[in-house]
């Protein structure tokens, strides 16, 4: 197989290169896949350079979301879910490769109708804003949602997963271009969060300038939207994409009777599994009504895993929208996306 094997870790994206390497064996209770598209992550950014809090020992083959095709299924499974040849998507540290092996848990059908480029960028971003948004911010019709860094992949996400509660959203972002975006799946305003003031437009969207119901924060602006958020508001704090640790006023918290809540997404499944599956039964369903679309950005095209690198950092310069995503044509040179 080819894959980007990190042997020692390197100062940026721009040092990954791609080498030859024996294709896997999968274990007894493992599925061996041929990886058709791979999705770039922010933290892929961070293991490549040794500052993720989770290191795997060198050597290790970098990424970890993909959509693929199933070569072989367990042999220790009494009955496997899926078969020779299947479409699925999934995470499993290696996602930079032509080929993977991978457990059961970690992997999900491709929704009907959906192509191997779409399907590689849902595994993260999906349960993440769905679980944000439903299963701790207890969304609802008629709520006013604020989604911050909108035009990412969670936050493009979090737009569809609020408009199916049937919510306004407000959306920030940091351009134009990626307000443009974030409206073109559903989100009805767009502030641009460089702006001094944004918090007070964001009130004057609301009714009687009362405030947003929810805030959606995957980057950090948790003391900012307080002055934002109305009584009883909720605000979901999803992660730090900005870089530093906020401190809060929580006499804001208290006088407001706001709920400040968390979203460790990949906890769920050791602390409680069972809501694992909910969401994504619930996902499935939007997809098969039409309300979630897949977020891949289309500004332009990265084909094989030597453009992962340029892929990483246009994502690491905040040059994109969405989830960035490569096609990983297959040895024999036929991608079957």
């Amino acid at each position: 197989m080819r894959a980007i094997q990190v042997k020692e870790y390197v100062k940026g994206p721009s040092d990954l290169i791609v080498t030859n390497h024996p294709t896997p064996t999968p274990s007894p209770t493992q599925y061996l896949l041929a990886i058709q598209a791979t999705a770039t992550n922010f933290f892929d950014l961070l293991q490549i350079r040794g500052k993720y809090q989770h290191q795997p020992p060198l050597p290790w083959i970098s990424g970890s979301e993909f959509s693929g095709t199933i070569l072989s299924i367990p042999t220790s499974l009494p009955n496997p879910h899926f078969s020779i040849g299947d479409r699925v998507f999934g995470a499993s540290q290696g996602g930079y490769a032509t080929h993977i092996c991978c457990a059961e848990s970690r992997l999900r059908p491709v929704p009907e109708g959906w192509d191997f480029l779409n399907a590689a960028g849902l595994m993260v971003t999906a349960p993440t804003s769905y679980a944000a948004l439903v299963t701790r911010a207890g969304v609802k019709q008629g709520d006013f949602v604020l989604i911050h860094a909108a035009a990412g992949g969670v936050g493009l996400a979090a737009v569809q997963v609020a408009k199916a509660f049937g919510a306004t959203v407000i959306a920030t972002a940091g351009s134009a271009r990626k307000l443009e975006v974030a409206k073109s799946f559903g989100a009805d305003y767009g502030i641009d969060y460089n702006a001094a003031g944004w918090e007070a437009a964001v009130k004057k969207l609301t009714p009687g300038g009362r405030g947003v119901d929810i805030v959606f924060d995957p980057v950090g602006k948790v003391e900012k939207s307080l002055r934002c958020t109305a009584w009883n508001g909720r605000i979901v704090v999803v992660g730090f994409a900005a870089g530093a640790i906020e401190k809060v006023a929580m006499n804001r918290v208290l006088l407001k009777n706001v709920s400040l809540v968390g979203l460790h997404w990949g906890m769920y499944a050791m602390e409680e599994p069972e809501r694992v599956e909910e969401v994504w039964e619930a996902l499935f369903k939007l997809m098969a009504q039409g309300k979630f679309r897949g977020t891949v950005y289309t500004d332009r095209e990265f084909v094989g895993l030597e453009s992962v690198g340029e892929a990483l950092g246009m994502l690491g310069r905040r040059e994109t929208w969405g989830k960035v995503v490569v096609k990983v044509p297959q040895e024999e040179g036929r991608s079957k996306l």
